[in-house]
């Protein structure tokens, strides 16, 4: 075998033998960075349309707004004297939860537009100490909040005829449930808050739970 075969053959050889490390040390790396990469438990329900509404220190707040963060919303009336203002409390205690570098937000519809004005939703947004850069209280015109609520965030409501009204502050029927939204509008899951059988200190780790992993979210 002259020198050149030689050459070629040690070539070939050494080729091999890279191939046997490469491709064995590839194969791990991948499946550990598949380790690494977040699986989503939490399916697409439905995308939110764009909205425009105004938040309790009267800025205009959009979808675009909150596009790059995960949310967290409720529907209540600053009036209600039934579930709103615990239900209020509860997002109050997510927001003391969240760590202090986290994005996500806190979005709460008022079902009572016409009477939950800016500086309403301002003072009752202080009873429960919301930060005005996180917690927003929304309000605007009745079909934009039913757009929101209803279609886009499946919060319903539905407003009490005068006569099914126990006293002046019965107004509405309306979802107790807090609903998960990722960074791109989508909805992607729900958590009752009350009812037979619900405690909120097993709700809550759940939807503190959610929200880390549409945090993990790219």
């Amino acid at each position: 075998m002259d020198q050149t075969t030689q050459k070629l053959a040690r070539t070939i050889w050494v080729g091999v033998g890279l191939l046997i490390v490469i491709l064995p040390t590839t194969f791990v790396l991948s499946r550990l960075e598949a380790k690494r990469r977040p699986v989503s438990h939490l399916p697409v329900i439905s995308q939110v349309a764009d909205f425009t509404l105004t938040n309790q220190i009267g800025q205009r707040v959009t979808l675009a707004d909150l596009c790059g963060h995960a949310w967290v919303a409720d529907i209540i009336f600053t009036r209600c004297g039934g579930p709103c203002p615990r239900m209020t409390k509860q997002m109050e205690a997510l927001q003391t939860a969240l760590p202090t570098d986290s994005r996500t937000k806190l979005v709460t519809l008022t079902t009572d537009p016409e009477f939950d004005t800016p500086d309403v939703l301002k003072k009752y947004a202080a009873r429960f100490n919301a930060n005005a850069d996180r917690w927003f209280f929304l309000t605007g015109p009745k079909p934009d909040i039913a757009a929101l609520g209803s279609n886009g965030l499946k919060l319903a409501a539905v407003e009490k005829k005068p006569e099914e009204r126990s006293d002046a502050d019965d107004l509405f029927i309306h979802s107790t449930i807090f609903v998960v939204v990722d960074k791109q509008g989508r909805l992607r899951g729900s958590f009752e808050t009350s009812g037979d059988g619900v405690e909120w200190t097993n709700v809550q780790p759940r939807i503190l739970t959610a929200v880390r992993e549409l945090e993990r979210e790219r």
